[in-house]
């Protein structure tokens, strides 16, 4: 099965990646809407849905009937590129598309280094999320302090973690995938949601970093 399933993967997470990127465009291109969606309560309301169903999909997409499971990433995915479209309006579209590229070299080899490496990266998984927690308290923080300099240590901390969660969920996927005690397609759903919001933050951090902001 594990064969068969990492293709299935990768497809469903670039089918999410397309939906997002297009709808985030899409009203991005269509600044009343964009305006509407970006402001006061709107953006706030879409922040938390799209963080609930995060929470929700995570928990409950591999006890779904297979069609439920990928209606509800779809979902996700356009809800995702709703609050992705200030990004449009932010960065130049040359910029967006050179840090896609990079962001998808980075997250290729680490994705390959998860697939081949005998290292059990079991334990990598639990420091990464304390992590996580630690860097998310401190982004909150400096939401205060306005700090530039903390903003950009805390920027490359966030990509040196999801580098490494790139490469724990594609071993875990497979590790799934042998067990057999997830069905295929719900598996392959549960799969590409973990490694979309690996991309996902990859792309936003180095986006951060690196790009070119409009004139």
């Amino acid at each position: 099965m594990t064969n068969k399933i990492m293709p299935k993967v990768f497809g469903w997470m670039f089918i999410g990646l397309l939906i997002t990127f297009l709808t985030g465009y899409y009203v991005a291109d269509h600044q009343y809407t964009a305006m509407k969606i970006l402001g006061g309560y709107r953006y706030i309301a879409l922040v938390v849905i799209e963080f609930i169903l995060v929470i929700f999909l995570s928990a409950r997409i591999t006890k779904m009937s297979p069609t439920t499971a990928k209606i509800c990433f779809l979902i996700y995915s356009i809800v995702s590129g709703l609050t992705f479209c200030g990004i449009f309006l932010v960065y130049e579209i040359s910029s967006i598309i050179y840090i896609f590229l990079i962001t998808a070299v980075v997250f290729g080899i680490f994705a390959f280094i998860g697939s081949v490496t005998k290292i059990d990266l079991t334990k990598i998984g639990t420091y990464l999320i304390m992590a996580l927690i630690a860097v998310i308290i401190c982004s909150i923080i400096n939401l205060f302090l306005n700090n530039t300099a903390f903003d950009y240590i805390l920027s490359i901390i966030i990509i040196i973690i999801f580098i490494g969660f790139t490469a724990y969920d594609v071993q875990k996927i497979k590790r799934l995938g042998s067990s057999g005690l997830i069905a295929e397609d719900n598996l392959a759903i549960y799969g590409a949601l973990e490694l979309y919001l690996d991309f996902i933050n990859l792309f936003i951090e180095l986006l951060k970093l690196f790009g070119k902001g409009r004139d």
